[in-house]
């Protein structure tokens, strides 16, 4: 399979381009600056040459700007147009590329869970309405920027992806510090649910989509064991072997963090894999306590 990535270099980027180069699959990367050896050159905001898609069997789109920060207005907007715009610019070159007979015809593209917004402990799967707020309004933009590819015939997979567990990215690394010196502790109430993914489970998901040809649509990428707050540090300290005695108010979350912190770690969001479990997929690490222990190594 030859299959073209965006955010080749981030986190779960990288970790998939391994597995798949490991399997024998040809990856190139798209990335903004010059391109080098297996690499083509694309600007999330112009119009890509649909030639630069032909002869690939996939193109996946995780690239995305982070969501950690300050939201200020512009913040908000950078965070929109990288996500809504590159996803629309890909998803018209593949279509057209589609329609001239030159590949590809799999579009894998990253979404998140911040589309369900917070829920409390509402069981939440693909066919829950959205929530209210400015991830899932993001959300149902960058799903929706994938439609020329689905309607030129593409198979078209938007992976709502939770909170990534590895040692070297996503939301555990910023964790690790305060919770090595034994400063760790709930957040808020700790009432909260965190829906969680080990970066393995990313990949291995993201390999089961591109393979399963009845896979399409809106995928849960979270593990079928979404735990509250307070059993995620709980667990976080005793696979570091350090106490979890110090919480973290809500009112200075709010405070040091804004609308982010707010949004991030005081939402709840209860997220079940609905669809992969019906396709069959099985988890490389459905509870907590595993995921950690291999996240942490």
């Amino acid at each position: 399979m030859r299959v073209a990535i965006t955010g080749a270099s981030g986190l779960i980027g990288s970790a998939l381009t391994r597995a798949l180069r490991e399997n024998g699959d040809q990856v190139i990367a798209l990335v903004r600056r010059p391109a080098g050896a297996d690499e083509e050159q694309w600007n999330p905001g112009k119009m890509l040459d649909p030639a630069k898609l032909a002869g690939f069997d996939a193109v996946v789109h995780l690239a995305g700007k982070n969501i950690a920060g300050y939201w200020t207005a512009r913040f908000k907007q950078e965070v929109r147009d990288s996500r809504v715009l590159g996803t629309q610019t890909l998803a018209e070159a593949a279509a057209e590329s589609y329609r001239r007979g030159a590949m590809p015809r799999i579009f894998i593209s990253a979404s998140a869970i911040g589309y369900y917004g917070n829920r409390g402990g509402e069981l939440l799967t693909e066919d829950s309405a959205p929530g209210e707020g400015f991830l899932p309004e993001v959300s149902r933009q960058w799903e929706a920027a994938t439609t020329a590819a689905r309607e030129a015939g593409l198979r078209v997979v938007n992976l709502r992806i939770g909170v990534v567990l590895a040692r070297d990215g996503g939301a555990l690394k910023p964790m690790l510090p305060p919770f090595r010196l034994g400063l760790g502790g709930r957040v808020g109430s700790g009432q909260q649910y965190w829906s969680w993914i080990s970066l393995d489970d990313v990949v291995g998901i993201i390999l089961f989509a591109l393979h399963n040809d009845k896979l399409q649509g809106p995928i849960n990428v979270v593990s079928p064991e979404p735990a509250r707050n307070e059993e995620f540090v709980r667990a976080l300290g005793n696979a570091l072997h350090r106490p979890t005695v110090f919480p973290l108010p809500a009112f200075v979350v709010r405070t040091l963090m804004g609308e982010m912190g707010e949004t991030a770690l005081l939402a709840s969001t209860r997220v079940e894999p609905a669809r992969l479990k019906a396709a069959g997929y099985t988890f490389q690490h459905p509870q907590l306590k595993d995921a950690l222990r291999v996240a942490l190594g």
